[in-house]
């Protein structure tokens, strides 16, 4: 006797396959999109060391302008004077070296010409040591970049797990996060960072996070998670009393169960919009640290210390480094902020 054949009920689509299928038919999203792949692309291959790995390298003279503009003539060729030969003197009796000095001098010339041959223009220009400006916009974008990513990702996760509990549990936990919340919005947003940084630049603990980029995480995490968990707790005390986490507490699950497996997705999109200006809002606060000399060290580059270098550069009427640096930084956070009004568009379960 055979098994009668169940038919195979139609599954819904989930809310990720829903959000890309509203995102795909968004051009503008698309685009922005595919700004922000290339530029994490770039910071991927300038992190292997196959793009923009000689960026310190002395490619060009110094000022070297950008191709369009031309190679900009110094004067020097006309500040050359021919000394009038003098008298034909055989020096050989004096100095038994005489006869050698013109032939080392002619070798001296080539050395000399070959290790210091460098290029007049390059194509975003050079700066006042000669190295390729366009390099050193592409690994200040990886440093940028990876500022801005690793920090909002920590003050994400701490603001998300903070306003998670506040609002799920409520009572004393509750009272306590508001308390810890109150006191760091208290004090002003720029005034908490240049406190931050000063101590951990200067104070006790200077030195002891590496290459200084660690130090930047930690300060932007610890004043940016705030603006999250004021909006991941008002969510948590709207959805802990809905008939689904109701269900869900019905059939034994657990508080952690129901916190993250159930009402988290329910409340994504405000956490991943949230997660996405956050990126764009430190990539800028780590341009406006580096540019004050509180960000990364000064062996490495960012676009903020590429801002740095270019206020003195721009009083010379070199502007090619100010405009690579503003431009590679205008790109990206027109694109990814471009990017987050898709992506709350798209995930947004009233437009669903």
């Amino acid at each position: 006797m055979s098994e009668p054949i169940t038919p195979e009920l139609p599954r819904s689509p989930s809310v990720w396959a829903q959000a890309w299928q509203r995102l795909k038919v968004d051009r503008v999203g698309m685009a922005s999109l595919a700004v922000t792949l290339l530029f994490i692309a770039l910071v991927l291959l300038a992190q292997a060391g196959w793009v923009a790995g000689d960026w310190q390298r002395e490619v060009a003279t110094p000022f070297a302008p950008p191709h369009f503009v031309g190679r900009i003539a110094d004067g020097s060729e006309s500040a050359q004077v021919e000394t009038p030969a003098g008298p034909n003197v055989d020096l050989s009796a004096v100095d038994p070296l005489a006869l050698r000095y013109r032939e080392w001098e002619q070798r001296a010339a080539q050395f000399q010409t070959s290790v210091t041959a460098k290029s007049d223009t390059l194509l975003f220009g050079a700066d006042r040591m000669g190295r390729n400006v366009l390099s050193k916009a592409i690994k200040g974008a990886q440093v940028s970049i990876a500022v801005g990513l690793v920090s909002a990702l920590v003050a994400t996760l701490i603001g998300t797990v903070l306003g998670a509990l506040g609002g799920y549990f409520g009572g004393r936990l509750g009272d306590l996060l508001e308390w810890v919340y109150n006191v760091f919005t208290a004090i002003p947003y720029i005034l908490l960072v240049f406190a931050l940084a000063a101590v951990l630049k200067s104070g006790p603990l200077a030195g002891t996070l590496g290459n200084g980029i660690w130090s930047v995480v930690i300060i932007l995490s610890a004043v940016g998670w705030t603006g999250i968990y004021r909006l991941v707790r008002a969510e948590y005390i709207k959805h802990r009393n809905r008939e689904y986490v109701r269900a869900a507490e019905a059939i034994g699950a657990s508080h952690m169960a129901r916190m993250f497996t159930h009402i988290l997705p329910n409340i994504s999109h405000v956490v991943l919009v949230q997660l996405s200006l956050h990126v764009v809002s430190f990539i800028k606060s780590e341009v406006i640290l580096s540019f004050l000399g509180l960000g990364v060290p000064v062996d490495m580059v960012s676009w903020g210390t590429m801002l740095s270098e270019a206020q003195v550069e721009l009083v010379l009427g070199k502007w090619w480094q100010l405009v690579a640096a503003t431009g590679f930084m205008a790109t990206f956070v027109t694109a990814f902020a471009l990017l987050t009004d898709a992506m709350r568009d798209a995930l947004d379960p009233k437009l669903r």
